[in-house]
């Protein structure tokens, strides 16, 4: 398959990713789904930070889109996983990485501990964010960030 191929595919399901989001975010508001509590737990070591979130059963997760590669630990649970490159149910214990450009859809089977590990020199949690988010996907285009990776109840959660 073509690098034009698999872009215009990523990028179709990524307005289905996208319009999924703002439809959940739509009826939170409206009432029909209700926020959920998903605790979240920050840990540093030497140029590493690693967020831990609790999610219930039965919550739905709308991901950030992620400016970096990086490792995913499912530590607990079971879930499905729903990205521009497609659908997968994955149960812990479970490690993954998640390219650039990466936004996640996540439905909790069961109750799921999930981590993720960033590389930065940080310990402020909006100035990694800032270094590791971005807010939409034009913002990887305008940078080059696709491109380099092409080759080679509701809670906003990681």
């Amino acid at each position: 398959m073509s690098k034009d191929v698999i872009k215009k595919e990523i990028n179709k399901n990524r307005a289905v990713i996208g319009q999924a989001a703002q439809e959940m975010l739509d009826m939170v508001s409206s009432g029909e789904l209700e926020n959920q509590n998903c605790p979240v737990t920050h840990r540093f070591a030497d140029n590493c930070y690693l967020r831990e979130i609790f999610m219930p059963k039965g919550t739905l997760i709308i991901g950030k889109i992620h400016a970096t590669q990086h490792f995913n630990v499912i530590l607990k649970g079971d879930v499905t996983v729903l990205t521009a490159t497609g659908v997968e149910r994955l149960s812990a214990p479970y490690t993954f990485i998640s390219e650039a450009g990466t936004q996640k859809v996540v439905a909790v089977h069961s109750d799921c501990i999930w981590q993720t590990l960033h590389v930065t020199d940080s310990k402020d949690l909006d100035e990694i964010e800032s270094q590791v988010i971005v807010e939409d996907h034009d913002d990887l285009s305008f940078d080059g960030l696709i491109e380099k990776h092409l080759g080679g109840l509701l809670c906003r959660g990681d």
